[in-house]
């Protein structure tokens, strides 16, 4: 079993920054990936960022250049940074855990609210 919990989020200004953390704790190990996912009221979840257990990262094309994903190994740790934040970013962003055996594992999830 995987725990993982979300903070970070809050309400911010149009062209602002935030930066979401998420602890995991349990049965963290092997060649796992660490992720971010939104969503907005009345629309599907989505993918945000993802980042493998040897750093490698992918983006989607709305947050590429704005947002960076990293993770903390050793701490069980995984980041977003979000700068340039537009109103259409406000969603509650989720952490999600991949183990290297197919399990698959949600934080609660975190508000995010661009707006003036």
């Amino acid at each position: 079993q995987v725990q993982l919990r979300e903070s970070g989020g809050g309400l911010v200004q149009p062209g602002g920054s935030l930066r979401l953390s998420c602890a995991a704790s349990g049965s963290i190990f092997g060649f796992d990936v660490l992720g971010w996912y939104r969503q907005a009221p009345g629309k599907q979840r989505e993918v945000v960022a993802r980042v493998t257990r040897g750093g490698g990262t992918n983006y989607a094309d709305f947050v590429k250049g704005r947002f960076t994903i990293s993770r903390d190994n050793a701490k069980n740790m995984v980041y977003l940074q979000m700068n340039s934040l537009k109103p259409e970013d406000t969603a509650i962003y989720y952490c999600n855990y991949e183990s290297g055996t197919g399990g698959r594992y949600w934080g609660p999830g975190t508000q995010v609210t661009v707006s003036s």
